[in-house]
């Protein structure tokens, strides 16, 4: 693999990997607590998070903590590593107890939700391709602001073959973790 990448206006960039990123961060020239992707080897800055984004974000931890069955770990923004070059953020991801955290992969990964405010555009533009591209088999992003999800299933390297659009009082089923349902429209927001 090339070690630069070519920037929009041509220049050459380095291309970084997910270890050259991790020790960075145990050198303290990222802090734990940065929120940054690596996408493709180019460093990328995530939104700040929104109001909104937080007080869905915590009532979905309420609600879901309770409810995950036993034999899977739900995680809030754990840093999916995807490739040698790519790390995605995403507020939620369910996987399997049984291979712990260095088992995620996008093999293993259940669900994989991101809540979204002022990210909405990138959410289901450019990282619903990445996570297509990697084999994700579901992604769900919802709307913070207008209490909507969109549901992506059927991965292919171009994107998702099959998306659906709820508002929030539908119901929404996972796939594979069917035992999580539930409507936005039940959430205690606060």
């Amino acid at each position: 693999m090339p070690r630069t990448t070519t920037a929009a206006e041509g220049l050459p960039r380095w291309r970084f990997t997910v270890a050259e990123i991790d020790r960075m961060t145990e050198l303290g020239i990222f802090l734990e607590d940065d929120r940054i992707e690596l996408i493709g080897g180019e460093i990328v800055p995530m939104a700040s998070k929104g109001r909104h984004h937080e007080i869905l974000k915590t009532a979905l931890t309420f609600f879901w903590v309770p409810r995950t069955p036993g034999d899977l770990v739900f995680s809030t923004e754990t840093t999916f590593r995807l490739s040698v070059d790519t790390f995605l953020e995403p507020d939620f991801v369910f996987y399997p107890k049984a291979g712990g955290w260095a088992g995620l992969s996008a093999d293993t990964a259940r669900l994989v939700v991101e809540v979204s405010d002022s990210s909405l555009g990138y959410d289901l533009g450019r990282k619903s391709v990445l996570y297509a591209g990697f084999g994700i088999g579901e992604l769900w992003v919802i709307d913070a602001v207008r209490m909507t999800t969109r549901i992506h299933r059927d991965p292919t390297p171009e994107g998702y073959r099959k998306t659906s659009d709820h508002a929030a009082g539908d119901r929404l089923v996972p796939e594979k973790i069917p035992e999580i349902a539930f409507a936005l429209s039940e959430l205690e927001l606060h």
